[in-house]
């Protein structure tokens, strides 16, 4: 008796996993989701809808979208309801764990970055109200990131070593020539409009603004 009930708890949990799985947009919905960077403090996903396009149903971990293009989804909720939210260009949102299965329906295409937290609680990590040579715009908090919309002075500077107690994700508002180097890897020079990196907490980085113009990123600081 022992013993098969032993088995049968085992079977329940498989079953249980395997249906806690399934709602992974990733996994339920490639098409729509894709996996830009992933590693164990965040997932960041590239969205893309064109116009009609529908999801499944599916679950996200608490998040910040970045919206690359205005747009209007309507969410189906587990509960049968339904809601619309309008997406505004570069406006990022601070989106609480959940469930749901969004459909496009705007007239031009979703394009979008999310960025999923993957710790079992927020940090404490104090967050930056400035930075030198970045100008720092808030334009979403939650307890646990702060998304900004910054721009990279022409003589924006970091030397070699520099390091944060914060976890980063900078994401390339449109074409830029910043040089960013992370933990003695080779530089990335030349950004194009939604290009992902992660700098993590503590790790020594170095960047410059190389191209003599404002670069203009959104930088998600995560706690």
């Amino acid at each position: 008796m022992k013993s098969w009930k032993a088995s049968s708890i085992v079977l329940l949990v498989l079953v249980w996993s395997g249906a806690a799985l399934a709602q992974d947009a990733v996994k339920v919905d490639p098409s729509h989701y894709k996996v830009v960077f992933e590693n164990e403090s965040v997932r960041v996903l590239k969205i893309g809808y064109a116009p009609g396009g529908k999801s499944t149903m599916h679950q996200h971990a608490d998040s910040i979208v970045i919206p690359l293009s205005p747009s209007k989804v309507r969410f189906g909720l587990p509960d049968g309801k339904t809601q619309d939210s309008e997406l505004a260009n570069e406006m990022p949102q601070y989106m609480p764990a959940g469930t749901h299965n969004p459909t496009n329906v705007g007239t031009g295409p979703v394009e979008a970055l999310l960025i999923e937290f993957k710790t079992a609680a927020p940090g404490k990590a104090a967050l930056p109200t400035s930075r030198p040579g970045l100008e720092l715009k808030v334009l979403a908090e939650g307890p646990r990131a702060i998304a900004y919309r910054s721009t990279a002075s022409p003589t924006f500077a970091e030397p070699a070593g520099s390091k944060h107690d914060f976890d980063q994700v900078v994401v390339a508002l449109g074409p830029g020539s910043l040089s960013l180097s992370i933990d003695g890897k080779p530089a990335k020079t030349s950004w194009a409009r939604g290009d992902v990196q992660f700098i993590g907490r503590g790790v020594a980085h170095e960047a410059k603004n190389t191209g003599g113009k404002p670069v203009d990123m959104m930088i998600v600081a995560i706690k």
